[in-house]
């Protein structure tokens, strides 16, 4: 989701490390080792990087072009080739059907189908192109915070594992509980209490 968008969702998260200085050329060194790979005309099904705010299918990490002011602005892309189940019975039919035909026989064996399974996605994955799902990232690096827009699990959890693979922090996703154990300046006695307690349920 886009920073410019009309409506977006957010997700906070608290920074836990430092990164050694100089600061902006180490971010730039961990951008640059995870960009996006281009996986159009590739076997592969799936890829994840960061790309640039302003060229998602462009990245470039050089210099300081990721830095906006007091921040470092850039996005998590997600690639995904997606096979329609149809496309797939089609051409897996066909090569079944023509594999039969070279063979003499009529029929093939568990193991020889599932080869051709695997043969027919290989080649389909080669043809197909990706879709691009582009998530953008504000990074506040003196106050330790991100936001990142999106809400959708499995972009969080890629955003969390690529982060820590690029920079070697952690993130700490923030909702009310981890908001208030990180910045409240509750008491020990206070940090026990919230930890006894349990979400409440709200039935209409």
């Amino acid at each position: 989701m886009s920073i410019l968008s009309g409506t977006v969702s957010i997700t906070r998260y608290k920074v836990q490390g430092k990164i050694n200085a100089p600061i902006i050329d180490n971010i730039s060194d961990g951008l640059k080792s995870n960009t996006i790979l281009e996986i159009d005309n590739q076997i592969s099904d799936k890829s994840i990087g960061w790309t640039s705010f302003d060229k998602p299918f462009q990245p470039d990490f050089d210099g300081s072009s990721f830095v906006y002011g007091n921040y470092f602005v850039f996005a998590l892309r997600i690639d995904k080739k997606n096979i329609a189940a149809k496309v797939l019975k089609k051409h897996y039919t066909i090569e079944v059907a023509k594999r039969m035909a070279d063979s003499g026989r009529d029929f093939l064996s568990k193991n020889e189908k599932k080869l051709v399974k695997e043969h027919v996605i290989s080649q389909l994955s080669v043809r197909i192109p990706a879709t691009p799902h582009i998530y953008d990232l504000v990074w506040n690096y003196e106050d330790a915070m991100i936001w990142f827009f999106s809400n959708l699990k499995a972009a969080n959890e890629e955003l969390e594992t690529l982060f820590s693979k690029s920079f070697n922090l952690s993130l700490i996703r923030l909702f009310p509980y981890t908001a208030a154990q990180l910045s409240a300046q509750l008491s020990d006695s206070q940090l026990d209490e919230l930890q006894k307690i349990s979400p409440t349920q709200f039935i209409k």
